[in-house]
């Protein structure tokens, strides 16, 4: 019975000691190095715990501001403060560093400055740091011998490194092999010249082996000769007009058949022409006047073409090339449009732009 007479005061002091826990402010302060050079940076940090809902006001100092009034430690930089929740966003932890430093020390010896305590106001109210200490060392000067000193030294450039201008140097020869590709575009766009031609090669026959060989074709359907007489003779007078012109080098395509005979009389004898141009009367006839000509007729008229052929064909050169070049001018057109190509050609420079303008930045990073 005694001891259950005891728990209720018991719980009533641990609810008081809990409470002011809730509302318990911390205040802590140190210094990274409390030994530096004079003009070397250390950091200062402060950090403050409270409730979460607590309004906390840091110290605040200018860029060259002492520390303390009359002290000889100044305030480099003020970071920007850190806040972080703890104990599910019931309390928090605020964090600020200073950057300090110091520029002054005593006459040929080291200085220890004591740095006060820093005030916080938390809600309201002041909290002060513990006070520390910081030790600035002067830096070694030779008083014996004033008159030996070193200028200063000029920019040391760092050697040559292929892993830092690879790029530059890729870069560069991309950027010229768009210019290249956006010329020769910009060329064949202007001229109408093909950027890339189609080349056939086609055997090249000698004129009388030519018209021999339609003469064949016509030797092997004269069947239908007599039924269509017409036809026969202008396949007939065609063949021959191919031949004289190929052979002669004159357009016989577009000359009567007395234009070809009286043009032809300053190449062959007249025993020559004469059956030629008795087979080009009788073309006339029947194609104009409708002359019917009977199967010998039109066989006698054969042989005559194959006679005048034979008579007047011009030997083979065996230096003459076997084959001939045909260069088909169209295939740019089938490979891309006018406008296709004013479209690559703006993309290319767009992109040789943008390329050329990384360059330049890449660059100028580098050199500097």
């Amino acid at each position: 019975m005694r001891r259950l007479s005891i728990l209720p005061p018991l719980f009533t002091a641990l609810l008081f000691i809990a409470a002011p826990m809730k509302g318990q402010v911390t205040v802590e302060s140190g210094i990274d190095n409390m030994q530096i050079l004079l003009g070397e940076l250390a950091t200062l940090k402060v950090d403050v715990s409270c409730d979460a809902k607590a309004r906390v006001e840091l110290p605040a100092y200018q860029p060259g501001q002492a520390l303390a009034e009359g002290l000889l430690v100044e305030v480099d930089a003020m970071l920007p403060a850190d806040t972080t929740l703890l104990n599910e966003g019931r309390r928090m932890t605020v964090s600020q560093q200073y950057k300090i430093t110091s520029f002054d020390v005593r006459p040929m010896g080291d200085t220890l400055y004591s740095l006060p305590p820093l005030t916080v106001k938390v809600d309201g109210r002041d909290y002060h740091t513990q006070p520390l200490a910081l030790k600035v060392y002067s830096v070694p000067i030779d008083t014996v011998h004033l008159d030996q000193f070193f200028g200063p030294k000029d920019v040391m450039r760092a050697p040559f490194a292929w892993e830092d201008w690879r790029w530059v140097v890729w870069g560069s020869l991309l950027f010229i092999l768009l210019c290249i590709c956006m010329a020769v575009l910009a060329i064949s766009l202007r001229t109408g010249r093909p950027i890339i031609s189609i080349i056939r090669r086609k055997v090249k026959l000698p004129a009388h082996k030519v018209a021999l060989s339609e003469i064949e074709k016509i030797k092997a359907e004269r069947t239908w000769a007599q039924e269509d007489s017409k036809e026969y003779y202008t396949q007939l007078t065609d063949t021959l007009r191919t031949y004289i012109q190929e052979r002669y080098g004159f357009n016989a395509m577009e000359m009567t058949s007395g234009e070809i005979i009286e043009r032809l009389t300053q190449e062959n004898d007249e025993q020559a022409l004469a059956e030629l141009r008795e087979l080009f009367q009788t073309a006339d006839l029947v194609k104009f006047a409708k002359w019917q000509t009977l199967i010998n007729e039109n066989d006698a008229n054969l042989m005559t073409a194959l006679q005048y052929i034979n008579q007047t064909k011009q030997e083979e050169d065996p230096n003459q090339p076997q084959e001939e070049i045909i260069v088909t001018p169209e295939a740019r057109r089938q490979r891309a449009t006018i406008w296709g190509m004013r479209l690559t050609i703006a993309l290319a420079a767009l992109v040789a732009c943008c390329l050329l303008g990384w360059i330049v930045f890449r660059t100028i990073d580098l050199l500097l």
